[in-house]
C-alpha cells in the first residue's frame, strides 16, 4: 500500500512541476497511418519498412504503463547483481522517500527511465536516428548514430550520454555510454549507475502499433554483472509532442526526506 501511495503522489508531484505548452496539431493525421473501414489507425498493421529494407521506427511512442518508471526490473524475476555500496544506496533512497531524485530539481530522467514515462517521437533518417522527448521535466532529445562512427573513448559525461545504433535483424541496437553518476535507473528502487555505465537497448517494432525495447545494463562499478529489463511502448498516431517545462524553484522546500 504504502508503495502505491507513494506512485500516486509521485505522479502528482511530477504533474505539478511539468508545464506543457497549450496543444497544437493533436488531431491532425499522421500521414501513411494503415486505416481501418472506420477511418481509425489500424495498429495491428504489419510494421513499416525504409525504402532500403530496415525496420522504420519513426512516429510518436508512449510507455503501455509506468510500471517500468518505478523499476526497470518489473517483469523480470531476475536478481540484480548489486555492488554491496550500490545496494545499500538504493535502500537509502527508498528510505528516505526518494527525496534526493535529481528529477525533484527538473533533472531530466536518464537512459532508460527517459523510455517510460511521457511520449517521445522517433524520427530515422540513414545516418542519424532522433529521439525528441516530452520528458517529465524538460524537453530533452537523443542522437543515436547509424553512420558506422564508434562510441567516443573519452566523453564529456552527460545525462543521456552519447550513442550509437546497428541494425540486428529486426532490432535496432543502441549502445550507450558517457553518462555522468547523478542520475538513476528508475524511481522507486533507485538503481544506482555511475560514469562506467553502458546501456544497451533493443527496440524492435512488433507491429505498425506497437514496439519492444529490451534493457541490458552493464556498469561494472555498480553491479557485479550485467542485467536486464524490457517494456513495450505504443504508437500515438494522429497527434504531436508538445514542449514540456519544469518548474519547481517553489516546491524543494516541501519536500521531505525521512
Amino acid at each position: 500500500m504504502g508503495a502505491l501511495l507513494f506512485r500516486s503522489a509521485y505522479v502528482v508531484f511530477l504533474a505539478a512541476t511539468s508545464v506543457p505548452v497549450s496543444a497544437q496539431w493533436l488531431k491532425y493525421p499522421t500521414a501513411g497511418t494503415p486505416r481501418t473501414a472506420e477511418g481509425k489507425p489500424d495498429l495491428s498493421a504489419p510494421a513499416p519498412k525504409t525504402p532500403d529494407g530496415k525496420p522504420d521506427l519513426a512516429g510518436i511512442w508512449e510507455a503501455d504503463d509506468s510500471r517500468h518508471f518505478f523499476d526497470l526490473t518489473a517483469d523480470s524475476k531476475q536478481e540484480v547483481p548489486f555492488q554491496p555500496w550500490a545496494r545499500a544506496l538504493s535502500q537509502q533512497r527508498q528510505d528516505n522517500l526518494h527525496k534526493d531524485d535529481p528529477l525533484a530539481l527538473c533533472m531530466p530522467p536518464g537512459v532508460p527511465r527517459i523510455n517510460t514515462i511521457a511520449p517521445f517521437k522517433i524520427i530515422q533518417t540513414p545516418p542519424v536516428v532522433i529521439v525528441l522527448y516530452e520528458t517529465t521535466s524538460t524537453s530533452a532529445f537523443r542522437q543515436i548514430f547509424t553512420d558506422g562512427r564508434p562510441l567516443p573513448k573519452d566523453p564529456q559525461p552527460t545525462w543521456l550520454g552519447y550513442s550509437v545504433g546497428t541494425w540486428e535483424g529486426g532490432a535496432l541496437k543502441v549502445d550507450s555510454v558517457g553518462f555522468n553518476d547523478r542520475d538513476w535507473l528508475d524511481t522507486l528502487i533507485g538503481h544506482p549507475q555511475t560514469d562506467a555505465l553502458h546501456v544497451i537497448e533493443r527496440f524492435r517494432r512488433i507491429d505498425f502499433g506497437h514496439m519492444e525495447i529490451a534493457v541490458t545494463i552493464d556498469d561494472p562499478k555498480a553491479y557485479t554483472a550485467p542485467w536486464t529489463g524490457r517494456f513495450t511502448v505504443h504508437l500515438l498516431p494522429d497527434t504531436e509532442i508538445l514542449e514540456m517545462i519544469c518548474e519547481n524553484q517553489r516546491g524543494i522546500e516541501h519536500m521531505v526526506g525521512k
